[in-house]
C-alpha cells in the first residue's frame, strides 16, 4: 500500500466506524479483533507468567510472548494488505477491517451512557455505567467523581482508540494498525504495576508508552486547535499553558496530554485522588477550572470530542486530496 492510499483508507475507515461502529450481532457471534488478541494474551499469561519464576525470567517471557504475537500479526496482515490493495472492491474490504480497529463511535456511546445514567438512574446508575470504561474503584465516587472519570476516559481514549491506530495505519498500513492494537490490548491486560504483572507486563507497558508518544501529543494539538477555533486566542493560550504545565505531572507519560488539553479548553479540573483495588492514589489535579462536574459537563466534553474527530477527519481529507 502506498502512502497516499494510506490517507484515503484512514479517512474512509474513520467515517465508516463513526457511522456504523462494529456491529453488535457480529460481536456476539464472532467477537472482535481486540477480544481475539486478548484471549490469546490471557492464555499466554496463564501459561508463561509463573509466580514461582524469577523476575528476570518473567520479564523475558512477557517480552517473548508480545514479540511473537506482534510479529505473527504483522506478517499475516502484510500478506492481507498486499492482496487487498489490488482493486476498488478489495480496498473496501480493507477499509472495513481498519474501521473495526477504531473506537470513535463506541467511545462516544460509552461515555454518553454515563451521562444518561446519571440523569435517569442517579449516582448508582452513573457508577455502574462508568465502571465499564475505567479501572478505578467506583463505589466511593460521588457525582462529580463519576463525571470526571468519564471525561478523563474520553480525553485519553481519543488518543488510544482513534488517533494512535490511524497514526500507525498511516505509517505502516494495516499491519502497523494491527500491531499497535495488539500492544495496546496487552498493556490494558498485563501492563499493570502489580505483583502479578509488574515483570511479565513490563515490555507491553514500555512499548505501549513508546507507540503512543507521538499520537498523544497529536491528540493534544487537535484539542489545542479546537480551543482556538471554538473560543478564540485567549482560551487557546490558557489551554496551551495548562497542557504544558500539567501533562508532564500525569501518572502516564502520554495520557496527560489529551486530558490536560481538554481540561484547559473546557475550563474543567480533572484527575485528583482516586482508589484502585482499595488503595488511595493521590493523583495531581489537571486544569484550573470547575472540579464539581455534572452530567451536562460530560455532554460538553462529548461535543468537544466530536469536534475533535471532525477536525481529524478534515485533516485526513486535506492530506488525501493533496497526495492524490
Amino acid at each position: 500500500m502506498t502512502v497516499p492510499l494510506h490517507f484515503h483508507i484512514a479517512l474512509a475507515a474513520l467515517l465508516v466506524e463513526a457511522i456504523f461502529s462494529y456491529p453488535q450481532a457480529l460481536y456476539r457471534r464472532l467477537g472482535h479483533p481486540v477480544t481475539w488478541s486478548g484471549s490469546v494474551l490471557a492464555w499466554a499469561e496463564l501459561r508463561f507468567n509463573k509466580p514461582a519464576s524469577p523476575p528476570a525470567l518473567r520479564r523475558w517471557a512477557g517480552m517473548a510472548v508480545l514479540l511473537v504475537l506482534v510479529i505473527a500479526a504483522f506478517a499475516l496482515t502484510m500478506a492481507l494488505d498486499a492482496i487487498l490493495t489490488t482493486s476498488l472492491a478489495s480496498n473496501a474490504i480493507l477499509v472495513v477491517l481498519a474501521s473495526s480497529l477504531l473506537a470513535s463511535r463506541s467511545l462516544y456511546v460509552h461515555v454518553r451512557d454515563v451521562s444518561l445514567a446519571l440523569r435517569q438512574s442517579g449516582l448508582e446508575g452513573g457508577r455502574a455505567a462508568v465502571a465499564h470504561i475505567v479501572g478505578r474503584d467506583v463505589a466511593a465516587l460521588d457525582q462529580a467523581g463519576v463525571a470526571r472519570a468519564a471525561i478523563e476516559s474520553l480525553a485519553e481514549n481519543f488518543s488510544d482508540g482513534v488517533v494512535a491506530p490511524l497514526f500507525w495505519l498511516l505509517i505502516f498500513g494495516l499491519p502497523g494498525m494491527v500491531a499497535y492494537k495488539i500492544v495496546n490490548t496487552a498493556d490494558s491486560l498485563i501492563g499493570h504495576r502489580t505483583q502479578r504483572y509488574e515483570d511479565f507486563g513490563r515490555a507491553a507497558a514500555r512499548l505501549d508508552d513508546a507507540l503512543n508518544f507521538v499520537p498523544a501529543r497529536i491528540s493534544a494539538l487537535i484539542y489545542l486547535t479546537l480551543a482556538w477555533l471554538r473560543s478564540g486566542r485567549g482560551r487557546a493560550v490558557a489551554t496551551w499553558r495548562i497542557t504544558f504545565r500539567d501533562a508532564p505531572r500525569h501518572r502516564s507519560p502520554n495520557g496527560g496530554w489529551p486530558e490536560a488539553a481538554m481540561a484547559g479548553a473546557l475550563g474543567f479540573q480533572l484527575n485528583g485522588p482516586r482508589c484502585y483495588h482499595g488503595s488511595r492514589v493521590d493523583e495531581p489535579l489537571t486544569g484550573d477550572g470547575n472540579y464539581r462536574l455534572e452530567a451536562r459537563d460530560i455532554d460538553d466534553a462529548l461535543d468537544f470530542y466530536v469536534d475533535g474527530c471532525v477536525l481529524l477527519a478534515g485533516a485526513l481529507a486535506v492530506a488525501a486530496f493533496l497526495m492524490s
